[in-house]
């Protein structure tokens, strides 16, 4: 029997290994999670934003940086192919992106059911072939006939997804539903069926209307801290629609908040010709880890810094 490696305390890691993020403070690379919601909060538009800011490199929401963009495999299997086209070309209109140059590959199976043994090995071979950087599920209900409800029948699907993000180094966000009149609960433990489903993301993406028009997009990660939360809108956009953050001020964090805590980030950068870490900004400029996060992928993605592999720097002007 072969015993399991073991290492003296002494010899662990003094400190963890750096965030990497798929898309700046809304996605880790490689993560799977969840984008949930209740009906009609427009889950679909923000999986596809997603797709469309990975496959462009291009900020998501118009705010949140792409670090690594690539190829996005994408299974809709709610929406009529025509109604996603529509929809993509409009997230690809507010974003400045052409739909026809974005390697956004769309699975056109009539079906596709986690539950068989069949399709998954059908789904691993083209996650394969394709070797996307991120794969999008919408939504989980239509990918099987088991209970929701019952951990053990929902954990395998979880599982085999999970093995297939760790295998081909792909992150996955499934497109998951909240209960109808959950808006009372948190975010995760709205989500409808088994507890399994929040336990499972390493990124999860939550979406909950407030009145007719405001949407707000609560952000949860297992190994960051969260941004603050988001409000949002669905626009038109030329032909098309897509959402969009609503100004700073119609936020929980007042504008002239903003722009005070974007001077510190800029002043501390200037001090020092060398990148700096998000550790060391967040020292120097003495804010919450998750207000940082969200300040410093609003510059990133406006182009006032940019982010390497060695930190943070003030970008050429």
């Amino acid at each position: 029997m072969t015993q399991l490696p073991v290492q003296p305390a002494w010899r662990l890691a003094e400190a963890a290994e750096q965030q990497r993020w798929l898309v700046e403070g809304l996605w880790s690379e490689e993560a799977v999670g969840i984008i949930g919601g209740e009906p009609k909060c427009c889950k679909s538009f923000l999986a596809l934003d997603l797709a469309v800011a990975v496959a462009a490199g291009t900020p998501c929401l118009r705010r949140f940086a792409v670090t690594r963009p690539g190829r996005v495999l994408l299974y809709p299997a709610e929406d009529a192919l025509h109604v996603v086209r529509r929809r993509l070309e409009g997230i690809c209109a507010a974003a400045g992106a052409s739909l026809a140059a974005l390697d956004v590959q769309v699975i056109t199976a009539p079906s596709l059911r986690l539950d068989l043994e069949a399709d998954r090995a059908r789904l691993e071979h083209t996650v394969a072939t394709l070797r996307p950087r991120l794969l999008i599920l919408d939504p989980f209900v239509r990918l099987h006939r088991i209970d929701e409800n019952v951990s053990g029948d929902v954990a395998p699907l979880l599982a085999f997804l999970r093995e297939l993000q760790r295998r081909h180094a792909t992150a996955i966000a499934v497109v998951h539903h909240a209960r109808k009149g959950a808006g009372a609960i948190r975010a995760g433990q709205a989500l409808r069926g088994s507890s399994e489903f929040h336990a499972w993301g390493d990124s999860n993406l939550y979406l909950r209307r407030h009145g007719d028009d405001r949407i707000v997009l609560t952000v949860e990660h297992r190994a960051a801290a969260a941004i603050a939360d988001v409000a949002l809108e669905l626009s038109q956009a030329d032909d098309g629609l897509a959402l969009r953050p609503l100004r700073a001020g119609h936020q929980n964090q007042p504008e002239v908040e903003a722009t005070s805590i974007d001077q510190r980030i800029a002043a501390a950068l200037a001090e020092n010709q060398q990148p700096r870490s998000f550790a060391e900004l967040r020292t120097s400029c003495r804010v919450r880890a998750k207000t940082l996060y969200q300040r410093l992928a609003a510059m990133t993605a406006a182009g006032s810094i940019a982010k390497s592999p060695n930190g943070y720097s003030l970008t050429a002007r």
